[in-house]
């Protein structure tokens, strides 16, 4: 058996395994009794196969309401969009995709003992993105080599990320010691300006979590009743029967009910964790603080986060009708979990600055999917893991980081525009990590926290 084979077979148990072992293992060499070890590895395990299914009833429900919206508006477009476990399974399948691994644990390694970042990426199922990145920067630039070098620096970007958002998670949800290294929270940079224009606009500075808004209207802001009236509005807008549309309805209700429920599990496996190894730093390592790279489901009991996701489901669908040279209609991707999880750790759980981000920047999304089609249409018919229809091209219309993705490769390929866009969309990431750095509390939040004390 080849190492490729090898990696391959390991993948195949999936994040749901893979990350709990990693956490009881950590939990162990951490000081954490086996019990205790065991029981938070399990319960992050059942998190996030909760979350997985929850999230997988919610795409199967909405992505055939999407195409029906879709198709009364009489939108037809070309490329089909398989979403994240379409572009995993083409990426996991091209030859040098395990080779990132490498990649991914020698940075990291390096950077903690230099002391460049407190991340330990313990999301390795997700090294797939790395690959990717690496594939397209390949097939855009023609050079193997800078498409390791793009690697890295996406490697490193990730880290920061993960460094950048630890309080913010830890004010958040009340998760310490764990943050989220996921590409996906990239978009946050390029939202950053915008978000720091609301900051001079009033009615951007006043709470809008769903905490807020469960005073202001009541029941309307419990999960199941917003999920509800969601699923029904978009049942309607596709022209389904009564009773189709009040199944949606119930069925949405349902999964945003759910979703806390399962994020529970993630709270009872991580605040044991996250205090003991917390306690293990200041007893043994004074100076340093580490915290654990995951996935992004942790973050799955803010009701702001599903909220702007599916209400964005429309606005998609839209933007995919009306913007001039799309090719890619949003289904099996049409949940943006880039722009809700950006915006809430940008934002701070601001449901309305979420919203309008999301408006802002979903185009970015469809625009990329459209660029990349080619790319991954190469890429499964090279492999075979997808199944291509014919005269069709596969894509993904919620791609992680389209921006930096394409502004690596072509910079690769010595195009001075994109060496100028790359350096400038760097220096923006450098900018607002120095903010965060400052004051990990979103600005808005900061000031109702100040003035309510």
């Amino acid at each position: 058996m080849g190492s490729n084979s090898i990696v391959q077979a390991i993948l195949g148990v999936g994040s749901q395994v893979l990350i709990p072992i990693f956490i009881t293992i950590l939990g162990l060499i951490f000081g954490m009794k086996l019990s205790k070890a065991i029981l938070s590895g399990l319960y992050l395990g059942t998190g996030f196969i909760g979350m997985t299914m929850a999230i997988n009833k919610l795409t199967e429900v909405v992505s055939p309401a999407a195409k029906a919206l879709a198709k009364n508006t009489g939108i037809n477009l070309p490329a089909v969009d398989f979403g994240w476990t379409g572009a995993a399974a083409i990426t996991w399948a091209w030859p040098l995709a395990f080779t990132f691994f490498v990649v991914e644990i020698v940075i990291n390694l390096i950077m903690l003992l230099t002391k460049l970042t407190k991340t330990l990426n313990a999301d390795m199922w997700n090294v797939w993105g790395v690959a990717l990145t690496g594939y397209i920067v390949y097939q855009i630039s023609g050079n193997l080599i800078w498409a390791y070098v793009a690697s890295i620096v996406q490697v490193v970007i990730m880290l920061k990320l993960g460094d950048m958002w630890s309080l913010e998670i830890k004010d958040i949800l009340g998760y310490e010691g764990v943050t989220v290294t996921h590409i996906e929270t990239f978009v946050a940079i390029l939202m950053s300006p915008v978000n720091k224009l609301m900051d001079y606009i009033p009615i951007f500075n006043r709470q809008w979590d769903a905490a807020a808004l469960k005073r202001k209207i009541g029941v309307l802001s419990e999960p199941v009743v917003m999920g509800a009236l969601i699923g029904l509005i978009l049942a309607l807008a596709g022209r389904y029967s009564i009773g189709d549309a009040l199944n949606l309805a119930v069925t949405t209700g349902a999964v945003m009910a759910i979703f806390p429920v399962m994020a529970k599990f993630f709270m009872d496996a991580l605040t044991p964790f996250g205090t003991t190894m917390s306690n293990f730093m200041k007893k043994h390592v004074k100076g340093r603080e580490f915290v654990i790279g995951l996935d992004w489901p942790i973050l799955g009991q803010s009701t702001e986060l599903w909220v702007t996701m599916v209400v964005l489901i429309p606005v998609a669908i839209l933007f995919s009708a009306i913007l001039p040279g799309n090719t890619i209609l949003p289904l099996a991707g049409v949940i943006n979990y880039c722009i809700g999880v950006g915006g809430l750790l940008l934002t701070g759980g601001n449901l309305l600055r979420m919203l309008v981000l999301g408006v802002i920047y979903q185009p970015l999304f469809l625009y990329g999917g459209t660029y990349f089609a080619n790319i991954f249409t190469k890429l499964a018919k090279e492999t075979n893991a997808v199944n291509v229809p014919k005269g069709s091209k596969v894509s993904w219309s919620s791609i992680e980081a389209p921006d930096l993705r394409f502004l690596l490769g072509w910079s690769g390929r010595g195009n001075i525009l994109a060496i100028v866009g790359l350096v400038a969309l760097l220096a923006l990431f450098f900018w607002l990590y120095q903010q965060f750095r400052k004051n990990p509390l979103p600005e808005n939040k900061y000031k109702e926290l100040k003035t309510t004390k």
